[in-house]
Parts: C-alpha cells; structure tokens; sequence
C-alpha cells in the first residue's frame, strides 16, 4: 500500500547501560553506558514502522541540516523523505535506561518551530496516497496552508488519520479518524474551551460514557468521521456520530510505552485502506500497539545502524545470508540478526516466511518441509528451540544434537536463510519479533487450528501447512542409533 506520512520529524535517542553504585556527588545512581543507539522518532516512528511492514512510503516533513539530522537521514534509509525549509536544531528526545527501565528523559530543541514551506512533491504524495497519517508533534508542518488544503482534498478520497498534539493545528475537516490519547483529549478539550470533565490524564477512574462524551463533543468540534480516544492497557473508545463503543486492549507487560499511538495510527490508517470499517480496523489498531509494546516498543527497533555505538561493535550480518549467528530472546542488546534480516527482507517489499521445531536430528522430511516452505516466499527464517526448550519438552535425554550444531546444519541448507533460537517453550515471542507473513507447520493440522493463527492474524499474517512425511521422524532416527550403538 502507498502510505504518506505527514509530520514532525524528531531524533530519538536511547543511552542503555547498567547501575550498581551510587554517585559519591549525590544520591543518584551512576550509569555504566553500555550502548547508544539514534533512531527516528514523531513521524519518522510511524514511517519507520510502516516501511517494517512492508509498504510503500513517503515522509513529508521538514529536516535541518545539522548533525542530528545525518542520523535521521541514515535511520530512514528506504523511506522517500520530501522535506520542507529546514529547521535548526533538530528536536532531540534522549531517554536514558537502566536495563529495560526508563530512568530520565531529556529533551533538545523540541520548541514549536517556524511553519515549513511545501513543494509540488509534497502535495503531490498527498494527493496520490492510498492512506494518509498525519504525525502532529507540535513542530508546525501541520500548520502550513497549502498541506492543510491538499489533507482536506485527500480526505475526501481516501483514509486521513490525524494523531493530534496539543501544541499542534486543529485536524481539517473530514478525517476519517482523530487519535488523541487521554492526557491530549483534555489538553485539546480545555485550548477548544470545551467540558473536559471526563478525561483524567490517568485514565485509572474513567467510566466509558464519560470519555465517550469528551470523544462526541471534540468528534463535533473537529468534524471528524470518527474519534479514537485512547486509555493505555484499558485500550480505547471508539466515537463516532452513531454512538460509541470500547476498544478493548490486550493484557500486555510493557515496561515503556513509547511508540504505541505512532503504531495504533499507522495501522488504523492501513486497514481503514484496505476497506475495513472504523471498529473492526480500530480494534486491530489496538491489538497492533499492544504488540508493538509486548515486542518492547519504540526501544527495541533496529535502526540507524550507522549511528549504533557500543561498546563492543557487532560486525555487520551478510547483507545476502545470515550464516554463522545463533541468537538467544534477551541475551543481545540490540536483537538478533534473524529479527535484522526480516526487517531487511520487508522493506524490500518481500515476503518473510518462517517455520520452526527442535530438528534435533535433521532427517528427509525436515528438508522437504523447509523446501516447502522458502517456495512461499523471499526468505525463511527457522525459530529453533535452545537446548534448555527442547530438554523441557522432549526430556533429559535430548537433545542429541546441540543448538549451535542444530543451527549449522540448518544454515547449510539453501533453503534457509537464518535460524533464530528461542528459550521459551513455545515460539509466540519469537514470531512477534520476526513477524513473518508466513508461518509454516508440518502436519495435518487446520491452518486456522494453528495456535500461533491468532498471533500472526494481528498483523495480517498466516499459517500454513505442508504434508507430513510419515516414517520420517527424529524419534526413530534415534532408536536405530541406539540399537547400532
């Protein structure tokens, strides 16, 4: 789909490290940085996770020229960037983490800045768009009046959906949807001079009539087709002149929830594209900002690679074929390389395709399945149980063969493009990090049976399955060994 995003650009950057003493200045924890890594941020979050996923995008925005904006520049690398004047300094976010915890934020140059100018090639990917997301962080693009006119003219033709900032301009009129979270509605509510009693900026007490209410009086105000206000876990309400209707959340652990309304935007502006109605593809814009968080949000991307400095630089992965990287879920700071590589094949525009199992003993009908599966797409990627999972699942005897040899004989297969090894029991993790548009299971099975269907219908994925091979099995590879032994 060809998504234009339009916004505020903003330069996020995270210092990540470790805290085990205090400072002999003060109180105050001293933190051993073990990494810092600069991505793009505002708008360039959600034109980032739009290219993850595969579509075509374009970024209308305005860009300084200092260094902060060479980072911005490299971390969109795939994303047609139209830029307005520039602007000087570049709004940087810097957020500093213990671990997975945030400890302080720091915030550069992020004052509402001088209206931008707009180009024919910024009108134009407007008005050419298939969806339209507007990332409104209080900058001023959204206030320019040629690109306020071509979002009006756009809204009448396709899906305009308006994340709004209270330092921001008002969304124009006939947007298909408006975003504000809790705090913003009543920001947006008091600047309109309108009743804002329904809104606490927790959200903690919050009864759906009375959100539902502050939701229908900015719904008014705006003119929009719909307001989606939403409340973190507690999900969202849905507010359009018919009536409301709550949004439900799914229960997710999230330690920082950076991100979730760039992504809840993006995907409620791709599937109102894809013909959908406002509950159904508002409901699967909740689940998506749920995931992205479960996924570790805004702080888990792999980007701007260029820019990474740690403090022991990884080498940089084949750009054709991942072969010697066994990653284990929480053990690298920056992800793994499988996780790389199928964010590499998406934003290309192909098709990532994944299987996964113990292959404890590679036999003929593994080969066969992992054929099968590459056909169905540009890459496969296999989710290997570690040593410790498949001993859980199959017992203290196995596995026979170890993970990293597991994970060289699969690797020398050209079927496979890289493994992926997960400690959990199951590989629900794994996929949320991959999320591959294929999931491929050997077996007779009801694709729909799956029980990874439900993970990967969340961001349109799906699982298929290949016949199972009988008489092939690593079960009776190891009973014949044990009788030659």
């Amino acid at each position: 789909m060809k998504v234009t995003v339009v916004g505020d650009l903003l330069l996020d950057v995270d210092i990540n490290g470790t805290a085990t003493r205090l400072s002999p200045d003060a109180p105050v924890p001293v933190v051993d940085v073990a990494g810092v890594r600069r991505r793009a941020g505002g708008a360039g979050l959600v034109a980032t996770l739009l290219k993850r996923d595969g579509h075509d995008v374009t970024l209308v925005t305005a860009v300084s020229n200092d260094d902060g904006a060479s980072h911005l520049r490299r971390a969109l690398s795939g994303v047609a960037l139209l830029a307005g004047s520039p602007m000087a300094p570049t709004p940087t976010k810097t957020r500093v983490r213990i671990g997975s915890h945030p400890m302080v934020r720091f915030d550069e140059g992020c004052a509402p800045a001088a209206v931008p100018e707009c180009t024919a090639e910024m009108r134009a990917a407007i008005e050419s768009a298939d969806a339209v997301v507007v990332a409104d962080y209080g900058r001023g693009i959204t206030f320019n009046e040629d690109i306020r006119a071509a979002l009006a003219n756009a809204a009448r033709r396709v899906p305009v959906v308006w994340d709004p900032h209270p330092s921001g301009s008002q969304p124009v009129t006939g947007v298909a949807a408006v975003t504000p979270n809790l705090v913003e509605a009543r920001a947006l509510s008091k600047a309109a001079g309108l009743d804002d009693a329904g809104l606490d900026p927790a959200g903690l007490d919050q009864k759906g009539k009375h959100v539902a209410e502050s939701g229908r009086q900015l719904l008014e105000h705006w003119q929009s087709n719909a307001v989606l206000v939403t409340k973190g876990e507690a999900g969202a309400v849905l507010v359009q002149a018919g009536g409301s209707v709550d949004v439900p959340a799914p229960r997710t652990s999230v330690d920082d929830p950076c991100g979730a309304g760039d992504r809840l935007a993006g995907s409620l502006a791709v599937y109102l594209g894809l013909g959908l109605g406002l509950e159904d593809a508002a409901t699967r814009a909740v689940s998506d900002a749920s995931a992205f968080l479960a996924e570790g949000g805004a702080a888990s991307l792999i980007v701007d690679t260029d820019a990474m400095e740690p403090e022991h630089p990884a080498p940089a992965p084949p750009p054709d074929k991942v072969t010697a990287v066994v990653e284990l879920f929480g053990k690298q700071p920056n992800g793994p390389d499988g996780v790389h590589f199928a964010q590499a094949v998406r934003g290309k525009g192909g098709t990532v395709v994944a299987t996964g199992g113990c292959f404890d003993l590679l036999h003929a009908g593994h080969a066969r399945t992992l054929a099968a599966a590459r056909e169905m797409g540009d890459c496969l990627i296999v989710c290997l149980n570690s040593d410790q999972s498949v001993r859980r699942l199959k017992g203290a005897h196995r596995p026979i063969v170890s993970m990293e040899d597991r994970a060289e004989l699969l690797l020398a297969l050209s079927c496979v493009d890289a493994v992926v090894v997960f400690e959990e029991d199951t590989p629900e993790e794994c996929l949320a990090r991959i999320r591959p548009r294929v999931w491929v299971k050997g077996g007779d099975y009801q694709p729909d049976e799956l029980p990874e269907a439900r993970l990967l219908a969340t961001w349109g994925g799906q699982c298929v399955t290949v016949p199972f091979h009988p008489a092939r099995s690593t079960s009776g590879l190891a009973e014949a060994l044990a009788k030659v032994g």
